[in-house]
């Protein structure tokens, strides 16, 4: 069997002077249970925040930290970095690999495939064009175990549908000056999420073209349910193309292998959401087995924020697929 997992863990970082909430001892404490449970092969982890040391590049030290001591110490981790080669300072996707599968290829994309969409304020600014560039990159890599079965690997944060800023337009972080500004920041929110999953499709339509029969995950916070637009760009439906001749390169959310009264990832005042998801290629489905969302005391987010204050777990639930590795083919 092979499991693979999708975790936002909601800005894991270490310790900082006067900072309120949970320390990284008491998150991890709750965290490192809920990693046991998961039992992953591969986990797809969000929101890693990178920790500096004197004379030493920006790394992932307190996942690392958070790891210690548990099945996934030995794992590989592959995560987003700045053109300096060091990780982010915040919020960068970290894959991790169970040691004995190979890494064969390691890629970061953002604008590689669709360039920064030009746009235009109407409510603030300057009025003069200008660039916009997705929250954060993609991180692709692509696997083979020992047998030479192939696994491209596509850990995805799309942009949270909070409004982005419009210049001019907020009083202050909370508080719009006008509904059509923060209408407009909503709309560019909107661009980022929806730009990054095309993005995403296209290189999906690229492994396909290089291979009809590739086994393809797609998993992390898509900050969109399965019916939205993001999702739906990424799955990429024969009812939606209209082309039987495309229904090979249609992607697959497994959620819908669970209940839907368990089906939910994100507690946003009292409404379970499903935001995180893993979609697969369809001829994985042969090899899939069924799909867990470990969200039995997941916390209300709004909860939290209201009240300025943060529970040891993260806000989102871990959601795990399983796989009989032996019924995915091998590759040549």
């Amino acid at each position: 069997m092979i499991r693979i997992a999708t975790f936002n863990l909601e800005n894991l970082d270490e310790d900082k002077p006067g900072q309120r909430g949970p320390s990284f001892a008491e998150r991890a404490a709750v965290l490192r249970p809920m990693l046991a449970r998961l039992r992953a092969d591969l986990i797809c982890f969000q929101e890693i925040n990178g920790q500096e040391r004197e004379g030493q590049p920006r790394d992932i030290l307190t996942l690392k930290e958070l790891l210690a001591g548990t099945r996934y110490q030995n794992h590989t981790l592959v995560s987003t970095r700045t053109t300096t080669g060091q990780v982010y300072d915040e919020r960068n996707l970290v894959t991790a690999i169970r040691p004995d599968i190979t890494v064969e290829e390691v890629r970061q994309i953002r604008h590689d495939i669709v360039p920064r969409p030009v746009y235009r304020t109407v409510t603030g600014g300057d009025g003069v064009p200008d660039e916009l560039t997705w929250e954060r990159p993609l991180l692709y890599t692509r696997l083979a175990d020992a047998a030479g079965r192939k696994l491209h690997v596509l850990n995805v944060h799309f942009k949270s549908k909070l409004a982005s800023n419009v210049p001019g337009q907020k009083a202050d972080s909370y508080t719009w000056r006008s509904a059509a500004g923060w209408a407009e920041g909503f709309i560019l929110s909107s661009i980022k999420r929806v730009g990054a999953a095309l993005e995403a499709r296209v290189l999906i339509d690229r492994i396909f073209d290089a291979d009809a029969d590739a086994n393809i995950v797609v998993a992390g916070d898509f900050n969109a349910k399965s019916d939205e637009v993001p999702v739906m760009a990424i799955r990429g439906r024969v009812e939606d193309t209209g082309n039987g001749t495309l229904a090979g390169r249609v992607m697959v959310p497994l959620e819908d292998n669970v209940p839907e009264t368990s089906r939910f990832s994100l507690i946003h005042q009292g409404r379970g959401e499903m935001i995180d998801h893993i979609l697969v290629s369809r001829r994985m489905l042969a090899a899939f087995r069924h799909t867990e969302i470990h969200n039995e005391i997941l916390p209300d987010e709004s909860v939290a924020f209201a009240t300025d204050l943060k529970f040891p777990e993260s806000d989102h639930a871990p959601v795990v697929a399983e796989f009989d590795v032996d019924l995915m083919p091998a590759h040549a």
